[in-house]
């Protein structure tokens, strides 16, 4: 049984839908990521399930409960918030056994269950301090340990890590995923940064103006992706203009085989950076050639990334540990070949074509 189930949710505010029939299934354990641009949809979203705002109409289901009638502290949910949302006149440990104490514990088991939090997000020795002693991250990790505290049926985060520093933010990120796997809490996790999503997610969910685009595993998302928003969205996409036509495809002036692609018609062609390769690289297989020029190289230690004019327009390479023959390549011409089993093409209304046997 999924732990929690949406169907038909939406929701306007006063002529404007920021929800429109969201139906999810979220399973018991799983880390469920709402990827997307700001206002999309997907805090306004985590909120109704939080019973901070209630939808126009459809129905919030946990463990084969309908719980979108109840007011939010009787939902068994604990929130982790993006401004950490610490209560500056309260310890530490104050900080974590509010939730407890609201539930009526027994002073022993309060006292373990903050003892074990703490431990958990590594802030042991720390619940006598008041919030202000404390960095910004340390403060997200006491939200993060209060949240868990009351062992919730479900845990949301909306954006938590968004006001920390790049490198502090990796680091908790690893750190909440560890949790969440050692307890097995059902999480929603809302945030705007793809990385971080295919970095702690079980499962993606994009979205874009109020509608799911996609849901699939990191893999599927980066790799397969089944809308142009999504291919887009998430990570580096170059496109490019083409046309099928009796079982070829045309892209510039170059013309390939390409059976199995749908109906005749307009096309765009995608495909990731590191999939794209210039003349000197190793590949084989299929591959559309086109004739180019490189208008810039960016290194950047580990990799180049290259922009490049081509006869079908510009796009972006992404070359990892290049020699220094491949660093002094401005201004140069250069080949370039697009594998027709790394491309994926998408129709005039962003749906991804069947490639079948061209794959």
């Amino acid at each position: 049984m999924a732990d929690l189930k949406i169907q038909g949710l939406a929701k306007s505010y006063r002529d404007v839908r920021v929800l429109e029939n969201i139906d999810l299934d979220i399973a018991s354990g799983e880390f469920f990521t709402l990827l997307g641009p700001s206002g999309c949809g997907k805090t306004t979203l985590l909120r109704t399930i939080a019973g901070f705002q209630h939808q126009d109409w459809g129905e919030i289901i946990v463990k084969g409960e309908r719980i979108d009638h109840k007011p939010a502290h009787k939902r068994d949910i604990g929130m982790v918030f993006q401004d950490y949302a610490v209560f500056p006149h309260l310890t530490v440990a104050e900080n974590v056994a509010f939730g407890l104490k609201a539930r009526a514990l027994p002073k022993g088991e309060i006292e373990a269950r903050v003892a074990e939090s703490l431990k958990m997000v590594r802030l042991e020795g720390y619940q006598d301090r008041l919030p202000a002693e404390m960095s910004g991250g340390q403060q997200q990790r006491i939200g993060l340990a209060r949240a868990m505290a009351i062992r919730p049926t479900l845990l949301l985060m909306d954006e938590p890590l968004s006001n920390l520093d790049a490198k502090l933010r990796i680091e908790l990120r690893e750190d909440i995923r560890d949790i969440q796997r050692r307890l097995g809490i059902t999480t929603i996790y809302v945030t705007h940064d793809q990385e971080e999503a295919l970095a702690v997610s079980d499962r993606i969910c994009v979205m874009n103006k109020g509608n799911v685009e996609q849901i699939g595993t990191p893999f599927e998302i980066y790799r397969k992706p089944q809308r142009r928003f999504a291919a887009s969205f998430v990570g580096t996409m170059n496109f490019l203009p083409g046309l099928l036509e009796g079982g070829r495809l045309v892209v510039g002036r170059q013309t390939v085989a390409f059976p199995g692609a749908g109906s005749p018609g307009i096309v765009e062609v995608a495909i990731r950076p590191e999939n794209v390769l210039l003349a000197g690289m190793a590949g084989s297989g299929p591959a559309i050639s086109l004739a180019g020029e490189v208008r810039k190289v960016t290194f950047l230690g580990r990799e180049a990334h290259y922009t490049l004019k081509t006869e079908a327009g510009e796009i972006v390479a992404q070359v990892a540990d290049p020699e220094r023959d491949f660093i002094e390549m401005e201004g140069r011409p250069v080949e370039i070949r697009l594998p027709l089993d790394k491309i994926v093409l998408f129709s005039s209304n962003g749906d991804v074509i069947d490639l079948g046997a061209a794959r």
